[in-house]
């Protein structure tokens, strides 16, 4: 889908998407979805996955997971070129969608407003959230140190996400809207999706699943979910 583009082709790509951003608040959520890829280093082969839970009981209801080639170099704030294929794929797999996608990456705390959650949300057209576990871009101000603290992340006044305490004294993850949703909504929402793990669980239990994908463990496709998998 990428393989052929250049960074400068990149960088317009995301300018252009941008301006499709849009910011409102969502109504109703009954299930939320995490989305994560793995894959070797080095490989071309992307494993990604998405997996499904109720809102805001936060219970597997079903998984899609599939592989994906791609050659586009992995380079920091253009990981949606790399991921985003492999995730649309899965997407295609789930028929009764989500209220709402957390992906493994930024929104718009991004230089170009166009980090994975908000390249993915903008060309599905879906409410998405980006949950990254290091910070690319904005002035952070460090959270006190107590679970569920959060301090705006800015860059000239404006405001591009959240950095969130998920556990007592670990480190923060960063939180931002990706597309459909606001900044606001977005915070509130993954404070709701802390488990016992710095990781939220949508994107923990998306982790988990690819992981397994990759070294052989699950097949591809769409799985319902009738019993707890044990890995869980």
């Amino acid at each position: 889908m990428y393989d052929n583009f250049s960074f400068a082709d990149a960088i317009q790509l995301q300018n252009d998407l941008a301006k499709h951003l849009s910011f409102i608040p969502v109504n109703n959520i009954a299930t939320i979805a995490g989305a994560d890829i793995s894959f070797d280093k080095g490989s071309t082969t992307m494993y990604a996955g998405i997996v499904i839970l109720s809102y805001p009981e936060l219970k597997l209801i079903n998984y899609a997971i599939e592989s994906f080639e791609t050659t586009f170099p992995h380079e920091p704030g253009f990981l949606g070129f790399r991921e985003v294929p492999a995730l649309l794929k899965v997407w295609d797999l789930i028929l009764d969608k989500p209220s709402v996608v957390v992906l493994d990456g930024n929104g718009i705390l991004h230089p170009r407003r166009m980090g994975v959650a908000s390249h993915f949300g903008v060309l599905a057209n879906q409410s998405t959230i980006g949950c990254a576990k290091s910070i690319l871009y904005g002035e952070n101000h460090i959270p006190e140190k107590a679970k569920y603290s959060a301090t705006e992340i800015k860059s000239n006044q404006e405001l591009l996400g959240f950095a969130l305490r998920t556990k007592d004294n670990c480190a923060p993850v960063y939180i931002s809207a990706g597309h459909l949703i606001t900044q606001h909504q977005s915070l509130d929402v993954m404070k709701k999706c802390i488990g016992n793990y710095r990781i939220p669980e949508p994107t923990r239990l998306a982790h988990e699943i690819v992981n397994d994908f990759r070294i052989g463990k699950l097949k591809a496709g769409f799985h319902k979910v009738n019993q707890p998998l044990t890995l869980f």
